[in-house]
């Protein structure tokens, strides 16, 4: 009689064992399945992420370990990177400062920020209302990792 592969070799030995291993088999697919999917959106991405931010920030003052002054900040904002490589954002939301001299909080003020980077080099633009007037003030560096 000739050898010939069978289809179920343990047909009705095993059945029990086949089944079990089906089911590891499956939930292996279905873990791998939504692994992949869940990482989708970061093989289209590039190298950055683009798309909309909230930014909640609190500053403080602190001259000679005392508090002063401070801030709160919330911010709706926008990223993304041209095709040359230049990283930008802008955002823009409320803001509201505070005093230790008054203990108060003031008048809910716009502040926005206008933001970019090329390689190692950033810089950022900040403006502010107050009152009747309107705030500004800038940044520029450059960044060395190690």
């Amino acid at each position: 009689m000739p050898l010939r592969m069978q289809k179920y070799p343990m047909s009705g030995v095993l059945s029990s064992a086949r089944v079990f291993s089906c089911e590891i088999q499956i939930k292996q697919m279905i873990k791998s399945t939504i692994a992949a999917v869940a990482a989708s959106p970061f093989l289209f991405a590039g190298a950055a992420f683009a798309g909309p931010y909230v930014n909640l920030e609190a500053t403080g003052s602190y001259p000679d370990g005392a508090y002063t002054s401070g801030g709160l900040e919330a911010q709706i904002g926008y990223e993304g990177e041209t095709p040359g490589g230049i990283g930008w954002y802008a955002s823009v939301g409320p803001t509201v400062g505070h005093t230790e001299a008054a203990d108060e909080f003031g008048d809910v003020e716009i502040a926005g920020y206008l933001g970019g980077s090329y390689g190692k080099f950033y810089g950022e633009i900040y403006g502010a209302t107050n009152e009747d007037d309107v705030d500004f003030s800038g940044k520029a560096g450059v960044r060395f990792t190690f």
